[in-house]
């Protein structure tokens, strides 16, 4: 069995203003001292990313960016590039997560551009797929993430494709209260790596790592970690609380465990 690093990272989302942000770094330092086996990337709003960078310098704690534009530069008014988010000290950068789809039109092609302009950038996209209420209650919950996968990787080459981080995130569990099942989450979370292994191979696909995310909390991680296709989290609203946050870190050891 490969043995893959849990990754947890906090999506701060539009909340904390660069006061915030640091006091809540800070207190994440703090509570987080030993960073165990567990990754951990903390995931800011872009204004932020000088300032949570200096309160978490050389310490375990990594920097991710929410969002980039696939350009590296350019007349697109309020757009940030990977060039940009890169030299405020960011590591990782979600790409594809569900409000950017839904909300701002990121399709599947855009979604694609961005993943090849992150690695090309030098930075670790988590690249997020997952399926709405109505594409679940129909059953094509397969159907969409197999799409989307496919579409985020298409012209990635292998030696590139193994650092991405993948995160599922069905869009009916995010903020609502209700995630999905364990076993539902692992087995979605096998889907996708299944599809890596069709186009990569399986050694390639057992060595990526795969989070969960949608309504994560400190309550409900373990049960999701202890799941075998379950690396780490992507975590939301629980990310904006230290202690709680620190627990669902602390859950993500049983994978190596």
């Amino acid at each position: 069995m490969t043995i893959r690093r849990p990754i947890v990272a906090g999506n701060w989302k539009m909340n904390t203003t660069v006061a915030e942000a640091v006091v809540l770094a800070t207190s994440l330092r703090t509570v987080m001292h030993d960073g165990g086996p567990t990754e951990v990337v903390l995931c800011p709003p872009s204004v932020s990313l000088v300032s949570v960078h200096g309160a978490i310098h050389g310490t375990h704690l990594g920097l991710g960016a929410q969002n980039v534009h696939f350009e590296t530069h350019g007349a697109d008014t309020g757009e940030v590039s990977v060039g940009m988010v890169g030299s405020a000290g960011a590591s990782y950068v979600i790409v594809g997560h569900s409000e950017r789809r839904a909300r701002f039109g990121d399709t599947d092609e855009v979604v694609s551009r961005k993943v090849r302009a992150v690695l090309t950038g030098g930075l670790t996209p988590i690249v997020c797929v997952g399926e709405t209420l109505e594409e679940y209650d129909d059953g094509a919950t397969a159907a969409v993430v197999t799409r989307q996968v496919r579409a985020a990787l298409e012209g990635i080459p292998a030696v590139e494709v193994g650092g991405i981080v993948i995160a599922y995130e069905p869009i009916w569990a995010i903020g609502t209260g209700r995630p999905a099942t364990p076993e539902g989450a692992n087995a979605t979370v096998g889907v996708i790596r299944g599809v890596v292994a069709d186009l990569y191979g399986h050694e390639i696909a057992d060595g990526m790592r795969m989070q969960y995310g949608g309504s994560v909390t400190a309550s409900n991680a373990a049960s999701l970690f202890a799941q075998p296709h379950i690396d780490g989290a992507l975590v939301g609203g629980a990310s904006l609380v230290a202690e709680g946050f620190a627990t669902i870190v602390a859950a993500a050891a049983v994978r190596v465990a």
